[in-house]
């Protein structure tokens, strides 16, 4: 039986100021830190074998921390197909300032359309073409030989793979939300998907997108 361990990073500066953040390389918060801390304990049950990542410190630092508070040592492969969703133009603005100027039904396609390119940016679609082809070329051979393999990365880099694994249609998996530091955990016989579960860590922030400073203030950062 394989197992596949998906994890998105922890809460990030950019996350925390409620600023669109796509391929900038932004660090985690203090508070990302320790919720990584958690994420892993919640994780203690699991040996791993390798690690996948992207190219980006805060889901790179998430894995790093996870490993490291579990004390094991694996082979970590680093890849940008696994990057956060390019967000273009959008990069480094407030979300709240950015529903004000061109509207909450703007930004929501934007963020939340699965075929929607933000200017300059990637559209969800444009993130499956990267992300689903690597992850069945490079990690789902692993899986499908019995391996244990973990992977920290983005959002928007993990929604093409849980949308291939659960049968997900586009509207759907563009509304997913994914949580910061949430374990989701995929069983496998062979390369087949069997089974799904959701380890919840208690304490940790889980939101890690809003449009508005009322959401911000609410914890949804």
């Amino acid at each position: 039986m394989g197992i596949l361990v998906c994890v998105r990073h922890g809460q990030s500066q950019w996350n925390l100021e409620n600023r669109f953040a796509g391929w900038t390389d932004i660090s985690l918060t203090e508070r990302g830190k320790s919720d990584a801390v958690l994420c892993a304990k919640a994780l203690a049950a699991y040996q791993f074998d390798m690690a996948f990542t992207s190219r980006l410190e805060r889901a790179s630092q998430t894995l790093e921390i996870i490993l490291k508070t579990l004390k094991q040592t694996v082979p970590i492969e680093v890849d940008s197909a696994l990057n956060e969703r390019h967000y273009g133009d959008l990069q480094g603005l407030n979300k709240a300032e950015t529903v004000a100027k061109h509207g909450e039904k703007q930004v929501q396609l934007w963020r939340r359309d699965f075929f929607t390119r933000p200017p300059n940016g990637e559209s969800m679609e444009d993130c499956e073409r990267r992300t689903w082809p690597f992850f069945k070329e490079y990690i789902l051979p692993h899986i499908g030989k019995g391996k244990t393999v973990l992977i920290a990365a983005h959002g928007n880099s993990l929604r093409p793979i849980v949308k291939n694994l659960e049968g997900l249609d586009p509207d759907t998996t563009a509304a997913l939300e994914i949580g910061l530091c949430t374990p989701y955990v995929y069983t496998f016989e062979g390369e087949k998907m069997m089974n799904k579960k959701v380890i919840e860590v208690p304490g940790i922030v889980t939101k890690g997108a809003s449009t508005t400073e009322k959401s911000v203030k609410e914890g949804r950062v």
